[in-house]
């Protein structure tokens, strides 16, 4: 898949040379505290990499989990991912390192998966779960357009304990940039 080029950053298929970077993010506390799993160490993490670029390889790939990178340098500073969830359905999700929160990297990638998913991918609907805490991923899907639906009770367990979600949708109607 050709790199997608937001305003911002830039989304690619994830590399074995990116495992540094990618441990970097999935070991950080202040990241995994709103992800939906707890902070994993380099075997955990090189697996988790390995897995994805095996994922991306398959002809009839199950996801798209996307490196994000800023656009004047091939680092990874987060990754993006939409995984399926019913017919012409995807769930958005994201992550960008704490080091580089604040800067709209979130907003800007998350804008690129949309045209992903409303173009190429040809989805109806896209959903994004987040912690009821997460105030900033809140305000990236409300700044795009997302409708709130309800709140998903004891939705993810991590950091030993359950969370709970609010789940957000856009519709291709909806989405702007289609």
């Amino acid at each position: 898949m050709d790199p997608l080029i937001g305003d911002l950053t830039t989304l690619r298929e994830f590399r074995t040379s990116d495992l540094e970077d990618y441990l970097a993010i999935v070991s950080d506390d202040r990241v995994t505290s709103w992800m939906s799993f707890d902070s994993r160490d380099r075997p955990a993490a090189e697996k988790a990499l390995t897995a994805i670029i095996e994922r991306a390889a398959q002809e009839d790939r199950p996801d798209y989990l996307l490196a994000v990178t800023r656009r004047d340098d091939d680092s990874v500073v987060g990754f993006a991912r939409l995984g399926p969830t019913g017919v012409k359905a995807a769930h958005l999700g994201y992550a960008i390192h704490a080091d580089h929160w604040g800067r709209g990297y979130a907003t800007d990638v998350s804008r690129v998966m949309l045209r992903l998913a409303f173009g190429t991918l040809g989805k109806h609907r896209v959903s994004a779960a987040i912690g009821p805490e997460n105030e900033a991923s809140i305000a990236v899907v409300k700044r795009l357009g997302f409708t709130y639906e309800g709140r998903i009770r004891h939705h993810v367990f991590t950091n030993g304990d359950w969370r709970d979600s609010l789940l957000y949708s856009l519709l291709e109607s909806e989405f702007p940039n289609r």
